[in-house]
């Protein structure tokens, strides 16, 4: 199944690009201008394929300039108590300035992590298909609003 992904190959890129750019950091903190080029190639590809990149990803990479946001290194990270005792996470980007916040709520679960967003857990439409078909067969005095599935010549 995993060989079905559409654009599987520009997913392969981007994930090599975000790979990149952490080991340029890793090995080299000062090189922070290759390892923005590499976030903004990243970020321009998926644009233009349009492609949803993953959470954790965006998460990691300035909106403003690109940079790979890793605490200590290219950015700072900050605990701040918010309004009615709400907590938040502040990364605020080195090269820029850019600040993010995130809310730090123990059961806010992102849609991309619930078990109605896999794909696993979707309902197949050609299985609803051969399921209102064998219906219609069981019933043949009721007259067919469902058309009928045609299998290929090859099969």
């Amino acid at each position: 199944m995993a060989s079905n992904i559409k654009d599987k190959e520009a997913f392969q890129r981007l994930n090599f690009l975000y790979q990149a750019a952490h080991c340029v950091l890793a090995q080299n903190p000062e090189n922070i201008e290759l390892a923005r080029f590499y976030c903004f190639t990243q970020k321009t590809i998926a644009k233009r394929l349009v492609l949803r990149q993953d959470p954790s990803v965006k998460r990691t990479m300035c909106r403003k300039c690109c940079a790979l946001l890793i605490p200590g290194v290219t950015a700072t990270v900050r605990q701040r108590k918010g309004s009615q005792k709400q907590c938040a996470t502040l990364i605020r980007c080195l090269s820029c300035g850019q600040t993010k916040k995130f809310p730090n709520n123990p059961k806010h679960q992102l849609w991309v992590d619930q078990p109605e967003a896999q794909l696993e857990n979707q309902l197949q439409p050609e299985a609803s298909q051969s399921s209102k078909n064998l219906t219609q067969k069981d019933n043949p005095g009721k007259p067919s609003t469902v058309t009928p599935v045609m299998k290929d010549a090859a099969s």
